[in-house]
Protein backbone atom coordinates (compact mmCIF):
# COMPACT_ATOMS: atom_id res chain seq x y z
CA UNK A 1 0.00 0.00 0.00
CA UNK A 2 1.21 3.66 -1.25
CA UNK A 3 1.61 5.98 2.01
CA UNK A 4 -0.66 8.91 1.91
CA UNK A 5 0.66 12.79 1.19
CA UNK A 6 -0.94 15.68 1.76
CA UNK A 7 -0.05 18.95 -0.23
CA UNK A 8 -1.65 22.44 1.33
CA UNK A 9 -0.52 24.89 -1.22
CA UNK A 10 -2.40 27.88 -3.07
CA UNK A 11 -0.48 27.52 -5.70
CA UNK A 12 -2.37 25.17 -8.43
CA UNK A 13 0.78 24.61 -10.83
CA UNK A 14 3.12 23.56 -7.69
CA UNK A 15 0.08 21.85 -6.30
CA UNK A 16 -0.38 19.61 -9.78
CA UNK A 17 3.40 19.82 -10.46
CA UNK A 18 3.97 17.79 -6.89
CA UNK A 19 1.15 15.66 -7.57
CA UNK A 20 2.32 14.49 -11.06
CA UNK A 21 6.24 14.18 -9.42
CA UNK A 22 5.07 12.25 -6.40
CA UNK A 23 1.90 10.17 -7.67
CA UNK A 24 3.93 7.12 -8.90
CA UNK A 25 5.36 6.24 -5.06
CA UNK A 26 2.74 7.97 -3.09
CA UNK A 27 -1.11 8.57 -2.93
CA UNK A 28 -1.22 11.92 -2.92
CA UNK A 29 -3.97 14.38 -2.24
CA UNK A 30 -3.98 18.15 -1.94
CA UNK A 31 -5.56 21.28 -0.85
CA UNK A 32 -5.15 24.98 -1.27
CA UNK A 33 -4.82 25.60 2.00
CA UNK A 34 -4.69 24.35 5.84
CA UNK A 35 -8.21 24.39 6.48
CA UNK A 36 -8.60 21.67 3.91
CA UNK A 37 -6.17 19.34 5.35
CA UNK A 38 -7.90 19.98 8.89
CA UNK A 39 -10.89 19.40 7.68
CA UNK A 40 -9.74 16.17 5.26
CA UNK A 41 -8.25 15.26 8.94
CA UNK A 42 -11.67 15.91 11.48
CA UNK A 43 -13.45 13.30 8.72
CA UNK A 44 -11.02 10.78 9.78
CA UNK A 45 -8.22 10.54 7.57
CA UNK A 46 -4.43 10.11 8.35
CA UNK A 47 -1.57 10.83 6.17
CA UNK A 48 1.81 9.75 6.20
CA UNK A 49 3.49 13.21 5.65
CA UNK A 50 2.12 16.67 4.93
CA UNK A 51 3.43 19.41 2.18
CA UNK A 52 2.70 22.64 3.61
CA UNK A 53 3.50 26.16 1.70
CA UNK A 54 3.83 28.90 4.24
CA UNK A 55 2.00 31.83 2.74
CA UNK A 56 -1.94 30.36 2.07
CA UNK A 57 -5.04 32.46 2.71
CA UNK A 58 -7.60 31.44 5.26
CA UNK A 59 -4.85 28.97 7.24
CA UNK A 60 -1.33 29.55 6.48
CA UNK A 61 1.49 27.01 7.27
CA UNK A 62 1.89 28.83 10.45
CA UNK A 63 -1.00 28.20 12.00
CA UNK A 64 -1.77 24.48 10.42
CA UNK A 65 1.83 23.11 12.08
CA UNK A 66 0.32 24.80 15.42
CA UNK A 67 -2.90 23.02 15.13
CA UNK A 68 -1.03 20.04 14.02
CA UNK A 69 1.06 20.47 17.42
CA UNK A 70 -1.29 20.83 19.43
CA UNK A 71 -3.61 18.03 18.72
CA UNK A 72 -2.93 14.88 20.44
CA UNK A 73 -4.11 13.51 17.66
CA UNK A 74 -2.30 15.02 14.99
CA UNK A 75 0.94 16.16 16.34
CA UNK A 76 2.76 12.88 15.60
CA UNK A 77 2.11 13.87 11.52
CA UNK A 78 4.79 14.28 9.38
CA UNK A 79 5.67 18.05 7.99
CA UNK A 80 7.70 19.49 5.35
CA UNK A 81 7.71 23.09 4.72
CA UNK A 82 7.88 24.41 0.97
CA UNK A 83 8.07 27.93 1.11
CA UNK A 84 9.19 31.02 -0.67
CA UNK A 85 10.90 32.25 2.53
CA UNK A 86 14.61 32.42 2.21
CA UNK A 87 14.90 34.11 5.70
CA UNK A 88 16.65 31.51 8.07
CA UNK A 89 15.39 32.79 11.27
CA UNK A 90 11.86 31.81 9.83
CA UNK A 91 13.24 27.96 8.86
CA UNK A 92 14.23 27.73 12.09
CA UNK A 93 11.56 28.77 13.28
CA UNK A 94 9.19 26.49 11.64
CA UNK A 95 11.54 23.80 12.68
CA UNK A 96 11.65 24.95 16.66
CA UNK A 97 7.27 24.81 15.87
CA UNK A 98 7.76 20.80 14.82
CA UNK A 99 8.07 20.94 10.78
CA UNK A 100 10.87 17.90 10.00
CA UNK A 101 11.96 19.90 7.31
CA UNK A 102 11.86 23.14 5.26
CA UNK A 103 12.72 23.50 1.94
CA UNK A 104 12.65 26.68 -0.21
CA UNK A 105 11.36 27.20 -3.35
CA UNK A 106 12.04 27.19 -6.09
CA UNK A 107 13.47 23.54 -5.25
CA UNK A 108 14.65 20.46 -6.83
CA UNK A 109 12.10 18.00 -6.99
CA UNK A 110 14.94 14.77 -6.56
CA UNK A 111 15.82 16.58 -3.50
CA UNK A 112 12.30 16.94 -2.26
CA UNK A 113 11.44 13.05 -2.36
CA UNK A 114 15.31 12.14 -0.75
CA UNK A 115 13.76 14.50 2.15
CA UNK A 116 11.08 12.80 2.16
CA UNK A 117 12.46 9.28 2.40
CA UNK A 118 14.60 10.56 4.93
CA UNK A 119 11.56 11.86 7.08
CA UNK A 120 10.31 7.95 6.27
CA UNK A 121 13.18 6.41 7.59
CA UNK A 122 13.15 8.79 10.73
CA UNK A 123 9.49 7.84 11.74
CA UNK A 124 10.37 4.21 10.80
CA UNK A 125 7.84 4.47 7.68
CA UNK A 126 10.52 2.75 5.64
Amino acid sequence: MKKKIIIADDNANIRLMLHEFLKSDYEVVSFENGNGILGWLKEGNFPDLIIADVMMPKLNGWELINNLKLSLFYKEIPVLVLSGIEKSQERVRFLEAGADEFMVKPFSPVELKARIKNIFKRYNYA
